[in-house]
């Protein structure tokens, strides 16, 4: 490696792969509820399970765009990172609020804000850690060199600190609530979270295509511009049927048509860069993360998000299967597909061997984006069907899920797979390397690409 300090990513990217494969074991666990509904009633009901899922997904985000950030720091600015010993007492604070979220969950203790259920102190918990993870990564870049990536990339960080503390506010009207609430969840996945994705696809480009950095650089510039401006109006997409006034369903429908655009750029800015590009890089399981992440977000948070955005068909859709469709790729393709890109670049610097596994990695991205596709065109139609039965015939809820059985036998079944592809990439990240280099061919290999 250039810098030694890079080799701090390791630990952040295995710890934030445990919570994902622990994530994906709630997954299969509430899938399996939707097939048989008394699979753990008594032990683990189903809210706890679900509250588990979706914080561990929340958690191993963060940890694993702060494990990006680390090890694409010292690169970018040149200069080792400011404190190695923050660094890792962070990321102990953080794993220990995780634990004491996940404990508390199964013991009832959580608050009833859908994302944001962390008992009081587990939110201050992960408040100091993220302050700390600010102040040594912005430390780093006052003493280093500034460059687009890093700058877009500690925009978005310091700006979902700041919308954080959001989770903190909790006012008693429930519309009043609701309408700050999106404040931490749309404008941190529909909004800065974009800004720390297009940062690290862009410093992937650099890196794997070979195209001068200042082309790469106007490209991000645009792609941030397109993000803020349409996702923080879009917020208004979930002010519709809250008690906010009715303009917002003419400014949520208008700006959440527009936040399609941001996706459909990056798509273009991933391939026209790759096909401008005159390096031929030896990674290929890390290519293939990084295209495919902006086509599968594009599909996920572009076109599933727009499916359902515009008022008078959100009238209908909204809290459905449709939603949850939306939400299974948009987070897949957006955030964990860049991730799983980062740490498939990554991974081979840091444990000093030429890029290995990249069969077993590249099998792993195929299994893994094919059922997470296929159980969002299940969770769709079954989301079709529901609006119809139960927003149009006027059936009842129950009744309703009676006649949905096939699309979540479908659905356990792509849980499955996705379990599998886990596993595979599991064992191509952190199982036996080949080629192992000396310290010194490492660096070199490191500093050519």
């Amino acid at each position: 490696m250039k810098y030694e300090t890079q080799k701090i990513a390791l630990a952040f990217f295995a710890v934030a792969m445990g919570l994902f494969a622990l994530q994906i074991v709630f997954g299969i666990m509430a899938a399996l509820v939707y097939v048989m509904p008394d699979f753990l009633s008594q032990f683990m009901p189903f809210n706890v399970i679900r509250v588990s899922h979706t914080n561990l997904l929340i958690v191993w985000l963060l940890i694993g765009f702060m494990g990006c950030t680390y090890y694409l720091m010292p690169e970018e600015a040149e200069c080792e990172i400011h404190s190695p010993m923050i660094a890792y007492l962070q990321l102990g604070i953080f794993v220990i609020a995780g634990v004491s979220a996940l404990v508390c969950y199964q013991l009832g203790i959580y608050e009833g804000r859908e994302f944001l259920e962390q008992p009081f102190f587990v939110k201050v918990l992960i408040t100091v850690s993220f302050l700390m993870f600010l102040f040594n990564t912005s430390m780093t870049l006052i003493k280093g060199r500034k460059t687009t990536i890093n700058l877009v990339l500690m925009l978005g960080l310091w700006l979902a600190a700041v919308f954080w503390l959001f989770a903190f506010y909790n006012p008693g009207n429930l519309a009043v609530d609701k309408l700050y609430w999106w404040w931490v969840v749309h404008l941190w996945v529909e909004g800065v979270w974009e800004l720390i994705m297009a940062s690290l696809l862009g410093y992937l480009l650099i890196k794997m295509s070979g195209v001068d950095r200042e082309i790469i650089e106007k490209w991000l510039y645009v792609i941030v511009g397109l993000s803020l401006f349409s996702g923080l109006l879009g917020t208004g997409h979930h002010y519709y049927w809250i008690g906010a006034p009715k303009y917002w369903q003419a400014i949520g429908s208008i700006f959440s048509t527009l936040e399609v655009i941001p996706f459909f750029a990056m798509v273009v800015f991933a391939f026209v860069m790759f096909w401008k590009g005159s390096r031929n890089h030896p990674n290929k399981a890390a290519m293939l993360w990084t295209l495919g992440c902006p086509t599968v977000a594009f599909f996920g948070a572009g076109v599933w998000g727009f499916m359902h955005t515009l008022s008078f068909i959100n009238y209908y859709s909204h809290g459905t299967q449709v939603t949850a469709a939306h939400g299974h790729l948009a987070f897949y393709g957006a955030y964990v597909m860049c991730i799983l890109g980062v740490i498939s670049y990554a991974m081979p610097h840091l444990r000093r061997s030429l890029p290995y596994n990249q069969v077993l990695n590249m099998w792993a991205f195929w299994i893994m984006t094919a059922s997470m596709c296929f159980m969002t065109f299940t969770l769709t139609f079954a989301g079709a069907v529901q609006t119809h039965l139960q927003r149009v015939m006027g059936m009842n809820y129950m009744e309703v899920q009676d006649q949905l059985g096939l699309f979540y036998a479908m659905r356990l079944g792509t849980g499955v797979a996705v379990a599998i592809a886990a596993g595979l990439l599991l064992y191509a990240f952190f199982g036996p390397t080949r080629n192992t280099q000396t310290a010194g061919s490492a660096t070199a290999n490191a500093s050519a690409h």
